[in-house]
């Protein structure tokens, strides 16, 4: 198991990252600061499961999740930016 903090658009979030969970799927678990949202959870937690191998194929973990922010912030247009109504 690893754990990576890294700090994606202003926003802190801790990475635990298991390879080959029960011997056949990696593990990424999201946990933000704040329970602040991110494109992938508007709770602030994910646990999502990936086919073995594909994290080191992408080039770790950090670099997994970077892309994979990347890649659903701009397919959903995403902004961290919090409006008030009050």
């Amino acid at each position: 198991m690893e754990q990576h903090t890294i700090t994606w658009r202003h926003v802190e979030i801790e990475i635990t990252y298991t390879p080959e969970k029960f011997g056949m799927v990696d593990h990424i678990e999201l946990r933000t600061k704040n329970k602040a949202a991110l494109p992938v959870t508007e709770t602030g937690y994910r646990s999502h499961f990936v086919d073995k191998g594909s994290v080191a194929a992408h080039g770790g973990a950090v670099a997994f999740v970077t892309a994979w922010l990347d890649h659903e912030a701009e397919r959903s247009n995403w902004s961290n930016d919090q409006l008030s109504l009050f």
